[in-house]
């Protein structure tokens, strides 16, 4: 993060709102958007903390992006900048969300409208592509950095989610537990393998 300038209050809740105006496109596109700006644009946090906050959030239960715009929040401004971060995400999005709707309403059985919204699905999955790509590129480098083994365990670990969630109807906590446990358990046999080995 930029320690050299934190933002001001006002700053950190506009920030926010103009997310918030754009987060169209449902869970993938604003979480896209919340990467560009908080990592790539402002760099208030890492590619690593951005990974690692959004697997926290995985684990709670409740509104994920949600959880993740407190934690980038009290990290920039302690609880204050939390409930700011939160506040400004959610007025502009929640009025923009009441009039669309409001007005789909009146619209809905339009051709072009109907049109229109067929086009969005395909770019919700490409932005949803492309952040997977950004979120899963720092999680192989640093597992090739530590080693070939632990790379290996984050490939199959990643290889065997997907496989599960697939084919499987296990519940996502499930998934989410087991992998971490077996991250762990991974790691700590790796740790030792190391400290026997030198």
């Amino acid at each position: 993060m930029n320690t050299t300038h934190r933002p001001s209050y006002w700053r950190l809740f506009s920030i926010w709102a103009a997310i918030g105006i754009q987060s169209f496109g449902g869970g993938s596109a604003t979480l896209y958007l919340i990467r560009r700006v908080t990592v790539d644009r402002k760099h208030w946090i890492t590619d690593d903390d951005f990974t690692r906050y959004w697997g926290i959030c995985q684990i709670a239960p409740g509104i994920n992006i949600l959880g993740l715009v407190i934690l980038i929040g009290w990290k920039m401004a302690g609880a204050a900048g939390a409930f700011i971060s939160l506040t400004g995400l959610l007025l502009p999005s929640a009025a923009i969300t009441i009039g669309l709707t409001a007005l789909y309403a009146g619209f809905r059985d339009v051709p072009l409208v109907q049109a229109a919204i067929g086009g969005i699905v395909p770019a919700t999955v490409g932005l949803g592509l492309l952040l997977s790509f950004t979120m899963v590129r720092p999680l192989l480098i640093g597992a090739r950095s530590e080693g070939r083994a632990s790379g290996i365990v984050a490939v199959a670990l990643l290889l065997a989610c997907t496989v599960v969630a697939a084919r499987a109807h296990t519940p996502v906590l499930a998934i989410l537990w087991a992998t971490g446990a077996v991250s762990a358990v991974a790691q700590w046999g790796l740790s030792v393998r190391q400290r026997t080995s030198s």
